[in-house]
């Protein structure tokens, strides 16, 4: 039983269906993706550190076990593409790890310098002081939702909405489900809570806490709720001087800018964002962040934000309430086997669950069947929830 149908649930049934397992996901609202998954659209880039550290490296297996998945499941070009990313140097000078004499790069086909004729494309040429950027080769925009439905489209997998888990109740054949009425929802001997910041009251209901969040301090798993908004409007709407001056490829450093992809409407949209707010939990839009959105996009792209300024009167919005981890890290698998067996996890990819999901659905899986790990065994022992039930006893 997978609890949440939002990239990180459907990621972790996917992997489980191809195992062979039979797996039924449960959501609250009555269709798949309908929390933080529903993006319009968003980007899969790695995340690049001068030391190459953990999350440079994890990022990198992210994207390509992400780009694999698309292009088995999902048509180019409509629903996900390979366009490149470049990620422009903002407020974090991201410097690319360095390569000794003679040795392979780690980075070759993954990020290098910006040539001087992308950052021309962009329109960052003439900036004063001079401006850099990176490039990422195997980046990609994506529709979320999509990617959602096609994994939870594979044999093996029933897709039940409108079934709101209130709380969980371990029996002797493994946990069961009930809503907040206390009607059973369903049994299984295994059950994997993938409902982003929900998780937390899920596991006080599961020590008998009730349906609360407990506090962080007594919680053995401090997610941290993280609201963000994007904005967003038809392309074919903004003046003819800022359509001409559109970069051909994303870009993000300071937020991100995309454009082309079809929007909610079914035309060509452009898309800027997200803020980051934490601690809020509602999704509710505003105009507020529509206004830093904008600026976002001013300093992103200064003359493309000049001249796209009125549009933001007319922007539409989306909002959702993603969950992170303090280690920035996922947390993924078995919590803790002696207080919870049968009980897994898979939450708080925070801004990262179109780069992250998909690899975390296999590690999941790994650790369930005792496979190889899917990227460096280190990377993936510091993605296992785990490790906050190691910290959590004296």
């Amino acid at each position: 039983m997978v609890v949440g149908a939002g990239l990180a649930g459907s990621a972790a049934a996917y992997s489980l269906a191809q195992r062979g397992w039979r797996v039924q996901v449960l959501d609250a609202a009555v269709a798949p993706a309908a929390g933080a998954s529903a993006l319009p659209a968003g980007l899969v880039a790695p995340h690049v550190s001068p030391d190459d550290a953990p999350l440079s490296r994890i990022s990198r297996a992210g994207v390509s076990t992400t780009l694999a998945r698309l292009a088995a499941l999902l048509p180019a070009g409509t629903d996900w593409a390979a366009t490149g990313v470049l990620e422009r140097r903002v407020e974090h000078a991201r410097a690319l790890p360095p390569c000794a004499p003679g040795s392979p790069n780690p980075m070759d086909g993954w990020s290098v310098e910006a040539s001087p004729e992308r950052l021309a494309q962009a329109q960052l040429d003439q900036l004063q002081p001079a401006t850099s950027a990176l490039w990422h080769p195997c980046g990609a925009w994506m529709r979320p939702a999509r990617l959602v439905q096609a994994q939870l489209a594979q044999p093996g997998i029933e897709w039940r909405g409108a079934c709101a888990v209130a709380r969980l109740q371990p029996t002797p054949e493994g946990w069961a489900l009930f809503d907040a009425h206390g009607q059973t929802l369903a049994q299984a001997p295994l059950v994997v809570l993938a409902a982003g910041f929900s998780v937390r009251g899920l596991l006080a209901s599961a020590d008998g806490a009730g349906t609360q969040p407990s506090t962080e301090s007594g919680s053995p798993l401090p997610l941290h709720a993280l609201r963000g908004q994007v904005s967003w409007g038809a392309l074919n709407e903004l003046p003819a001087a800022a359509r001409a001056a559109l970069p051909p490829w994303p870009v993000n450093g300071y937020g991100s800018f995309l454009h082309g992809m079809d929007g909610p409407s079914g035309a060509p949209m452009w898309i800027v964002g997200s803020t980051f707010e934490r601690g809020n939990t509602s999704a509710a839009v505003t105009a507020a962040d529509h206004a830093a959105n904008q600026a976002r996009l001013q300093r992103l792209l200064p003359r493309l934000g000049t001249l796209m300024q009125p549009a933001f009167q007319a922007a539409q919005g989306w909002a959702a309430v993603r969950c992170t981890l303090p280690d920035r890290l996922p947390a993924v698998g078995v919590l803790d086997a002696v207080r919870w067996p049968g009980l897994h996890v898979l939450t708080g990819l925070g801004a990262r669950g179109l780069t992250l999901s998909v690899l975390a659905g296999e590690v999941l899986a790994a650790q369930l069947h005792g496979e190889t790990w899917p990227l460096e065994p280190r990377l993936a022992q510091m993605l296992l929830a785990q490790r906050f039930s190691r910290r959590s006893k004296p």
